[in-house]
């Protein structure tokens, strides 16, 4: 009979740590350098200290184990660690849930354009253009890295999140272009009496 998988909750730098062991046991800190060097940390947010209670909360979850410590000159000792069956399922688990079911997500732009019309119409299009600015930066760094990786012939298998991120900042660059220009022409402006409660933005419906 198939053992039935434990339920354990991971974080996204879980998630990323115990996906770094699948390939070899590492410790933390080379854990930490790899992440960085395959820049993980644009989905994650990576710190030391984090990794390190991570993955001290994933031995606790008997997810990894520590097989070994070592020493380079003064240097502190280092524990290497190595994931477990139990923690490759969780992991497959987790991937499958992540890969097939929209998550609830709460990003802070939508919040801000929830409250748009608090700021005036020309005011709004300036700063919608220095998020553009900084938006059409971002998805340069993301057609670069395209290109370097296709350059290098690795499996695609090993960057899809590059063309998804790709695709969504390209969405969000047509959608700010657009926002802009109606704010520039005048077709997107507020009601001329925000007091009014028909119009007031704390008596929008939600769809």
């Amino acid at each position: 009979m198939k053992m039935r998988i434990r339920k354990v909750k991971l974080t996204p730098l879980g998630i990323a740590a115990l996906a770094l062991l699948t390939e070899r046991p590492m410790h933390p800190y080379e854990m930490f350098q790899t992440l960085l060097s395959r820049h993980v940390d644009r989905v994650v947010k990576v710190r030391p200290g984090s990794l390190y209670h991570t993955v001290a909360r994933l031995a606790d979850d008997d997810l990894v184990r520590a097989i070994g410590t070592e020493r380079e000159g003064n240097r502190p000792e280092r524990t290497s660690y190595e994931i477990t069956d139990e923690g490759r399922d969780v992991l497959r688990e987790q991937l499958i849930g992540l890969l097939s079911i929209p998550e609830e997500e709460y990003p802070a732009f939508p919040l801000a354009l929830t409250e748009a019309d608090i700021v005036e119409p020309a005011v709004l299009a300036d700063l919608l253009r220095r998020r553009l600015f900084r938006v059409r930066g971002d998805l340069a760094s993301y057609e670069a890295g395209l290109e370097s990786v296709t350059a290098q012939g690795l499996p695609e298998a090993y960057w899809l999140d590059l063309t998804y991120l790709r695709d969504v900042l390209a969405a969000e660059v047509r959608w700010l272009e657009r926002t802009v220009a109606r704010l520039e022409s005048g077709e997107l402006t507020w009601p001329e009496d925000p007091s009014n409660p028909q119009t007031h933005h704390h008596q929008k419906e939600q769809p």
